[in-house]
Order: C-alpha cells, then structure tokens, then sequence
C-alpha cells in the first residue's frame, strides 16, 4: 500500500479506455486532481485499456453481454495492480461492482439530456415517416418506437465522428447522443443537434456522470480522490442507481431514469418501456436529498409492478 504523494517517479497510474470522449474524461479527472493537491501533470500516468465492447463493433450490445462491455478489462486491471484509479463513464457501469473494487467518487455531473442529430432535420417533429433512424441504445430504440412508431431503426455504433460519416453516407437520417458528450467533446458547435428535455425522452440511469473506481485498500487513491467528489451527483446517482438495481437493469432492458435535487430534496423519474416500444410506464417519486436508495428501490418496485412478468421479453 502507498501512502505517499504521486510524484514523476511514482506516478498515480489513471485507467481508462481509448475512445476521444473516454481519454478526455480522464483528462479532466487529472486536472481536477492537479488544481487539488497542486501536482504537475508528470505526477499522473493515462493508461489506455481495450475493453471488450470498443473491439466488438459489429454487433449490438445486448448480443455480446450488455452493461460491463466498458468495464471488465479495466477493472480487472485494476485487481491486479497495474492502474491505481478508473475513470467510466457511469451510464456503463454494472449497478454490481467485483469483490475489492469500491465506486465512491463522482465529478460534476454534466448534461443528462439526450441529443437528436441529423444533418437534415432540425428535430424529432421534422422527422418524416418510414425515415431510418439509427441508435444502438435499446432504451433510445424503445423510447422512440413508442413515440414515432411510424419511423424504422437501423443499428448505430460508433464514436461521434463515426456517426456523424454514418449519417452523411446516408445509413440514416438521424441518431441521438448524449448532450454530456458533445460537450465534453468541444463539439456542441460542430454538430448540428438539438437538446431532447427530459419530459420527451428520459436519459440513462447516470447519464453524464463521471464515476472514479478504485481499489477498497488504496488508501492513497482515496485520499487523493476525496476533495474531488461532488456530494450532488453522488446523492442523485445513489437514487437512480438504487432504481436500476431494483429492475435488474442491463443493456438488454429499455430504463430510464433521472434524480433531480432541489431544496424541497430529491425527485426520481423513471420509466420502462417494452423493447418494441409498445408500452411505456412512468413512475415519480420524490424525498429528502439522502433517501436516494429508498426512492430508487421503491420505485423500481412500483414500475416492476405494475409492469409484471415478461414486461421486457
């Protein structure tokens, strides 16, 4: 165990996969933790990791092994001591994380909204009918089936770049993206979109949250990771975690959810949908700002209800 400051010869080792948008969420991470301590950038390593879903690009998520596809390669890396930190983005992340492994630190939460992209269309109402649509999201597929059942869905992977080609190629006349990693990326001026208000479509369970995993014995990390935890994003991801959790959600279940804090406290939308957009149920709840694990529970509880059996199938 190392309990000494992260300096040039030891430096603190960041993991993180490779994409455009995964390397600046570490960048960022590494320049919050720079301003905290006062460390010059030598005092971090970026390592990148493969993970299983940015080699399969071929095939949609849910076929190859849903939620953990980003994940698996960098925890395990992490087990074995070769990184000391791993930045994720936190709409990957399994509601169940591996023995040795604790989640307990979040950067400022960045928009939550989805975005609609095209290159014709100014919006989703401008969308005629029988347009091909393109999204890998089962929960963007369902949500939009329900709404527009009148539009057709092609499968959509790809970084940003690849997309925006996808779509002057004509694959489809649209797509959607997270509003969080335009602007992480520094592309909100660069690609033609307009913000979905979350009363249209309700984003990922964590959409736009940065979470920071690190061994549960690496006192360091943990010290070091402290002064950079936002205590808001944590206590609305403890809500719409809680809500995940409690439906068995993976990258095979249509979910979404979004826990807003305000100073009343805490208030969790959440909706499933089935997957060929035929139904959709809604459920809000609302509480005191530390009950996020209970408002999460109970209304996943609800929805699974009122859904009963074989919602999903």
């Amino acid at each position: 165990m190392q309990d000494h400051a992260p300096s040039p010869d030891t430096p603190l080792r960041i993991g993180t996969r490779g994409s455009p948008l995964a390397l600046a969420q570490a960048h960022e991470t590494r320049a919050r933790l720079m301003a905290a301590h006062d460390l010059p950038e030598t005092a971090f390593e970026i390592v990148v990791i493969k993970t299983t879903g940015d080699k399969v690009l071929d095939r949609p998520l849910g076929e190859i092994g849903g939620k953990g596809l980003f994940t698996k390669e960098i925890e395990e890396a992490m087990l074995a001591g070769q990184i000391d930190i791993a930045v994720h983005s936190m709409k990957d992340m399994p509601v169940e994380q591996p023995d040795g492994l604790v989640l307990d630190c979040y950067l400022p939460r960045e928009d939550a909204r989805d975005a609609f992209v095209s290159l014709t269309y100014a919006s989703l109402a401008d969308v005629p009918a029988g347009t091909l649509m393109g999204t890998s999201s089962l929960r963007r597929r369902a949500q939009l089936m329900h709404a527009r059942p009148d539009l057709q869905v092609v499968e959509f992977r790809g970084n940003v770049q690849t997309r925006l080609k996808k779509l002057g190629d004509g694959v489809a006349g649209a797509t959607f993206l997270a509003m969080a990693g335009l602007t992480r990326l520094g592309m909100l001026a660069d690609v033609p979109h307009a913000p979905i208000e979350t009363d249209q479509m309700l984003p990922a369970v964590a959409q736009g949250a940065i979470g920071i995993e690190r061994r549960v014995d690496n006192e360091r990390a943990a010290g070091l990771l402290a002064p950079i935890h936002h205590v808001e994003t944590g206590l609305r991801l403890m809500a719409e975690r809680a809500f995940l959790r409690g439906l068995d959600g993976s990258c095979q279940t249509p979910i979404g959810g979004l826990a807003e804090l305000s100073a009343e406290g805490l208030r969790l939308r959440g909706e499933i949908i089935r997957p060929d957009g035929s139904e959709s149920l809604t459920h809000s709840l609302a509480g005191g700002a530390n009950d996020g694990a209970r408002i999460g529970a109970e209304a996943a509880a609800k929805l699974r209800s009122q859904g009963g059996p074989g919602f999903f199938s």
